[in-house]
């Protein structure tokens, strides 16, 4: 690891919550910065969280039997909590820290939603923030990451997510003038222009080649707008072990580790306590509404952070003010989202959402066999997430993340010592 990163790391972790040059600075110095550079930089990083994640959400809130009004309320309160973290981050630090969701979490879902009731799912997600609160303000991050490897807790989201990638295939098979213009979209519009982040662009073509096939019905569509819900979370002991811990260990394991490190590679010195403590809160306050999270987002703040939003980093925060607006604004319309999402071809929404899908299984199947370390751990972590293992209620995610680290303790126990 680089000695500047370490460095770093030892820092935060002497302030519970880092201080920061405050909002009122942020404030005062965002119009020097607000320039071509960040705009296009805040409104692709929004676009890339607007489509196919939310294709995901969609469809968990689908699969899981959720009303419309339950599904309008999840989208609500995930890209609107998401969106302020990402102002208040932004503005008071002065960091391009964007807030969001949980891709990975919304997948998990997917197949745990079908054993509990929305309500004992809220009680659930309120119990993952808590726990992410707790760790925070504790400062004990470090501690729980090293029982629960990265390599274990990335090949979990690598197997859970696996089908979205083979998703692309059997939805091309069912629907092959659809796919192959997705595909197109996805793979050739980017190289005509950068200003179409490549999801888009399959969005865009498959929607258009769904239209010359008949593969569109907005016919019933209601456009009306419908207020989110809000509900009061109940507790289970299964829905406990099946979505908050794995939820918890999510957040703090993947997007806020992801969002840290690419910070760092950037240069910046990011709060990594502030971070985990906000995402708690943000858990906190999504559940009531029936949302699995709102935190820190690894892909977004990849975005935010990079070059493309303007060679002085200092001014980059301005790109995740802009996605945070933005986000905020598409939960406030979110309704309209799942009204326009109905009318699509389950086919195309397999597609885009296999699509927007491929970073993050590149990025975790690195993550777990990278290393030398918890290698036959992470292959079980993996191959038990993929089977789809359901036991007592509880889904595969939990079980691929126990399985994992008990292999490793057996077979790998060298691997938990701290050089």
């Amino acid at each position: 690891m680089n000695p500047e990163i370490s460095a770093q790391k030892a820092e935060v972790k002497n302030e519970r919550f880092e201080k920061g040059p405050g909002i009122a600075e942020g404030l005062r110095d965002l119009p020097k910065y607000l320039n071509a550079k960040t705009i296009t930089a805040g409104t692709v990083a929004a676009i890339f969280g607007c489509t196919g994640p939310a294709l995901l959400v969609i469809n968990a809130a689908t699969n899981g039997g959720l009303t419309q009004v339950e599904a309008i309320s999840w989208l609500f309160s995930i890209y609107f909590f998401g969106g302020l973290i990402s102002l208040f981050l932004a503005l008071y630090y002065k960091q391009p820290i964007n807030g969001a969701y949980s891709i990975p979490a919304a997948v998990m879902l997917i197949s745990a939603m079908k054993y509990f009731s929305v309500s004992e799912a809220a009680g659930a997600y309120f119990v993952a923030g808590l726990i992410v609160l707790v760790l925070g303000l504790s400062g004990l991050i470090g501690r729980v990451m090293r029982w629960l490897p990265l390599p274990i807790v990335m090949a979990m989201i690598a197997g859970a997510m696996i089908r979205f990638g083979t998703g692309i295939i059997t939805s091309t098979q069912s629907a092959p003038i659809m796919g192959i213009a997705a595909l197109l979209g996805f793979m050739v519009l980017p190289r005509i222009t950068k200003k179409i982040p490549p999801v888009l662009g399959a969005l865009l073509l498959g929607i258009i080649a769904a239209a010359i096939t008949g593969g569109l019905d907005w016919s019933n569509t209601d456009y009306s707008f419908i207020a989110p819900r809000v509900l009061m979370p109940q507790f289970s002991v299964d829905a406990l072990l099946s979505i908050a811990i794995p939820l918890a260990i999510l957040v703090i394991g993947a997007e806020n580790a992801q969002a840290t490190g690419v910070l760092m590679s950037q240069g910046y010195k990011p709060p990594v306590n502030a971070m985990t403590i906000v995402s708690g809160i943000g858990g906190m306050l999504t559940s009531f509404f029936g949302g699995h999270n709102a935190n820190i987002a690894g892909p977004m703040t990849a975005i935010c952070s990079s070059e493309e939003a303007g060679e002085d980093k200092e001014g980059r925060y301005a790109a995740t003010v802009v996605n945070g607006i933005l986000f905020g604004g598409f939960g406030l319309i979110a309704s309209l989202a799942v009204a326009f999402v109905s009318g699509l071809p389950k086919s195309l929404i397999g597609i885009v959402a296999g699509l927007a899908m491929i970073g993050v299984l590149i990025s975790a199947f690195q993550e777990a066999f990278a290393s030398k370390k918890f290698k036959t751990g992470a292959f079980f972590a993996l191959i038990i997430a993929m089977s789809g293992l359901t036991l007592f209620k509880i889904s595969a995610p939990f079980w691929a993340l126990v399985g994992g680290v008990i292999v490793s303790y057996l077979v790998e126990p060298n691997d938990f010592k701290v050089e």
